[in-house]
């Protein structure tokens, strides 16, 4: 039923984006010669508005979420934060021209394509099943069914030559997932147990790696090649599970963070496997993949938040619930700090615009601790 309802969801979208597709003409202005495009995969962390067009419960279309979202005027957007997420940063510190559109926004079409398309959903994992809490959201497979829509939409607008060209060499595909795969399935209260009693962790992790490989694969058939993968974050450290957890102010809740870190050893096998091994033969051909050490960069960030001007990393700045603000999400009826430059998260989940700004400048022009084999900026003009 559940596959069912999202291929549904797609047979929409084919019907009315293929209707809005803008054929490039004499009324058309597209220039070939763009700083480049990013194509932005998965979840709340990413998401730029596309729940907004879904019956969910995951939606950040409410103040005081964007507050400091100076493209909007601190009008929500969608996004799950005070400002920009840290696809929003990255695109403009590589150049980048306007921020990717959410796929589901009656705009994303023509000449904005060039700039990329954000097809992340809140409550989104690599399975299918997860995040079904929220009854609706955008899976990483249905993420990329959409994603085969817009290309097509690039064939017609610049010619298929050119289209792949444009894919091959100007754009970047960036997956950020996995994090929802175990606060809303694997490690759910209740819903999730008998998941956890039929699956071992490692089963849990394997299947995860087995259907991001094969969601990997399918955007190199579609000529992405360059990527910029995420891995998941110290998820024992975030206001929500330190609330739940009742653990003090400088401690994370250990399994979330063993998962996470089980998870992220697997992510950098299949990254180094896609990419052709230690030797560079085999893989899948002429692609780079990229992986962001979100989870050492959150760690650090977390460890030292002082050294890097924050007051707490412990308390959401928007929520209710707990010592930390971690139960209930940000949204009318939260309370909200004043200070929102000193939290490192914004809300029970989600870090801060300034936590964002500086996780992105490490993936942009960092070392190998926190981007390897090389930081964006590198995979960018290659």
């Amino acid at each position: 039923m559940e596959r069912s309802m999202a291929w549904a969801a797609v047979a929409m979208a084919v019907l009315c984006l293929t209707a809005a597709v803008v054929r490039v003409g004499a009324d058309d202005v597209v220039d070939e010669d763009s700083p480049g495009a990013s194509f932005i995969f998965g979840d709340s962390l990413v998401d730029a508005g596309n729940n907004n067009y879904l019956s969910t419960l995951s939606k950040a279309d409410m103040n005081p979420n964007g507050i400091d979202f100076a493209a909007s005027g601190g009008t929500p957007t969608g996004r799950f934060t005070n400002g920009r997420t840290i696809a929003d940063i990255i695109g403009e510190m590589l150049g980048q021209a306007d921020y990717s559109p959410p796929f589901l926004a009656p705009n994303t079409t023509g000449g904005a394509l060039l700039n990329g398309v954000n097809y992340a959903s809140g409550g989104a994992g690599i399975l299918n099943g997860t995040g079904r809490v929220f009854v609706n959201r955008i899976s990483m497979d249905i993420q990329i069914d959409y994603f085969n829509i817009t290309r097509r939409q690039l064939d017609d607008l610049l010619g298929k030559a050119k289209a792949k060209e444009f894919i091959q060499r100007k754009a970047i595909f960036s997956i950020t997932v996995g994090s929802n795969d175990f606060l809303n399935n694997y490690l759910m209260p209740v819903l999730s147990a008998g998941t956890r009693v039929a699956e071992s962790p490692d089963g849990f992790i394997n299947d995860l790696i087995t259907h991001l490989r094969e969601q990997l694969t399918r955007l190199h058939a579609l000529d992405a090649r360059k990527f910029v993968v995420a891995n998941v974050g110290p998820l024992g450290c975030i206001p929500y599970q330190k609330t739940l957890n009742r653990v003090g102010d400088n401690e994370c809740v250990k399994l979330p963070n063993t998962l996470a870190a089980q998870y992220n050893g697997r992510l950098r096998d299949l990254l180094i496997e896609l990419n052709g091994g230690s030797d560079g033969t085999g893989g899948l051909p002429g692609a780079r993949f990229c992986l962001a050490n979100v989870y050492d960069l959150v760690m650090e960030l977390i460890a030292n938040h002082q050294k890097y001007g924050f007051k707490t990393a412990s308390v959401a700045c928007c929520g209710n619930g707990g010592r930390y603000a971690g139960i209930v999400p940000c949204g009318p009826q939260s309370s909200m700090c004043d200070d929102r430059q000193n939290h490192v998260f914004w809300d029970p989940y989600h870090p801060s615009e300034k936590a964002n700004l500086l996780l992105a400048k490490y993936i942009v022009d960092g070392d190998s601790k926190y981007i390897s084999p090389m930081n964006l900026r590198k995979l960018f003009k290659l």
